[in-house]
């Protein structure tokens, strides 16, 4: 099944995020996967698209939630990436851990 065209509306949101990303630092490659990922999200959001996540319909939207976090400074390790970091070290309990619980865990050694 082919994939439709975006929107000039939709064209004009890539080439910005793209633009914003590059402009930042990102690579070429990660800014253009961000900025179409972001694009499709919306998409689905808005019933522009086939075919929806149930993540991409609840979730607040990534320009809402861009603007939340553009002035709350680095916001610290994702529980994922503290998960991650743990599996590395070959911590046990791991997965039961809270992100506190993880954050000590990983720091201390």
């Amino acid at each position: 099944m082919p994939q439709q065209a975006w929107s000039s509306k939709r064209e004009r949101q890539y080439q910005h995020i793209k633009q914003g990303l590059t402009k930042r630092g990102s690579s070429e490659d990660k800014a253009e996967e961000i900025a179409a990922r972001t694009v499709n999200k919306e998409r689905a959001r808005s019933g522009e698209a086939e075919q929806r996540s149930a993540t991409s319909t609840k979730d607040i939207s990534s320009s809402r939630r861009g603007g939340l976090r553009s002035h709350s400074g680095p916001g610290g390790r994702t529980k994922a990436q503290l998960y991650e970091d743990a599996k590395r070290k070959n911590i046990e309990g791991r997965s039961t851990m809270t992100k506190a619980e993880l954050e000590k865990a990983v720091g201390r050694r």
